[in-house]
């Protein structure tokens, strides 16, 4: 399989392709990420991979219609997966433009050049092709406490701007495959957390913010609900997807582990009370900061990951504890990934948390 990811740079694309290509028996021939590198792409994520030969790097834009053309052409692609995306709620709120630009205008420019190659290739080539879009959970609103968990039938209701454009990309991914025929594929996934999550998220934000003893601003009354994905379980779920998911079919990918926003940081704290002490003997939870809701923001989130349980035979490998765990203690052992990150591309741009 030759194959072109795009977003590859960011936090859900670079554990996507590290575990493609360092993946035993892998039957990719090329793998190509395209990546804009806008704030949350960071080619340091794969430096490691540069020197694998079946690894290829293009730097440009999902809206760059003859850029994308080339790559489908030159690599002779048999599937996209597409994670780029402006990701981040505090940043719709602040300027919803960009978000609409990537997340709507760009996957209808990437669809376009996919279909256009897509109706090039020869049988069977043609009828293997894959395109497979990753989305959110945010798409579909939210819950009150005792409403059930968000199923693919779950009708779209989103609250922020960030939602409702990725709500809209997969609306275009549905009608090209509607229309047009194109073999498409959407993933709709819960929080994600793990290695390389970008500083500005919930939980690094959380780690860095403890170790560098500042507030851990937590929103509201900190009861927000969220379900809790580790990446490389996310990331093993899309490939599973790629290869045997119906074309056509939506896939809720959930981590099975719902908490709130307050407990998250509670335990984090403990994690590293116990693995990093402060100096002065005191718990990292006296550092919690109550500060102003964000606009807007949804109370729950839930998924129902059954379908993909029960036609793919799916199921996460790490519980949240164990998954939290290996979080912490990867970003203990990368504090210079973190601190290049704040030093070079963050250090004047106000920290805000994802949900």
């Amino acid at each position: 399989m030759n194959l072109l990811v795009t977003g590859g740079c960011g936090f859900i694309g670079s554990n996507f392709i590290r575990q493609r290509l360092l993946e035993a028996g892998s039957p990719l021939r090329r793998l190509v990420n395209l990546d804009a590198l806008t704030y949350a792409g960071n080619p340091a994520n794969l430096a490691d991979l540069a020197g694998d030969p079946r690894y290829r790097f293009a730097h440009g834009d999902i809206g760059d219609a003859a850029l994308v053309s080339r790559l489908l052409a030159e690599h002779d692609i048999d599937a996209v997966v597409n994670f780029a995306a402006e990701s981040h709620v505090d940043r719709s709120i602040d300027s919803p433009e960009p978000f609409v630009q990537t997340n709507v205008v760009g996957t209808l420019r990437l669809l376009n050049a996919a279909r256009q190659h897509w109706a090039r290739l020869p049988e069977p080539r043609r009828a293997a092709f894959r395109f497979l879009h990753v989305s959110t959970d945010e798409v579909y609103g939210t819950l009150a406490p005792s409403d059930p968990a968000f199923t693919e039938e779950t009708p779209f209701a989103p609250n922020s701007p960030y939602a409702a454009s990725k709500a809209a990309s997969d609306h275009l991914v549905r009608s090209y495959q509607h229309t047009f025929k194109l073999p498409t594929l959407t993933t709709n996934c819960s929080n994600n957390y793990g290695p390389y999550h970008f500083p500005e998220k919930l939980i690094p934000l959380m780690i860095l913010n403890a170790l560098e003893g500042k507030p851990l601003p937590v929103y509201g009354d900190g009861q927000q609900i969220r379900d809790w994905l580790y990446v490389e379980d996310h990331a093993a779920a899309i490939w599973l997807v790629l290869q045997r998911g119906r074309t056509g079919e939506t896939y809720n990918i959930g981590g099975l582990n719902e908490k709130p926003n307050l407990e998250i940081v509670r335990t984090i704290c403990a994690l590293l009370d116990r693995k990093s002490p402060r100096a002065d003997g005191r718990s990292y939870a006296e550092q919690i900061t109550y500060v102003a809701d964000r606009p807007g923001h949804d109370r729950r989130y839930a998924i129902d990951c059954a379908k993909l349980q029960r036609e793919l035979g799916w199921a996460p490998r790490e519980s949240f504890a164990t998954g939290i765990e290996k979080t912490v203690d990867w970003y203990l052992t990368h504090r210079g990934w973190a601190a290049d990150i704040t030093a070079n591309r963050y250090a004047r741009e106000r920290l805000g948390a994802k949900s």
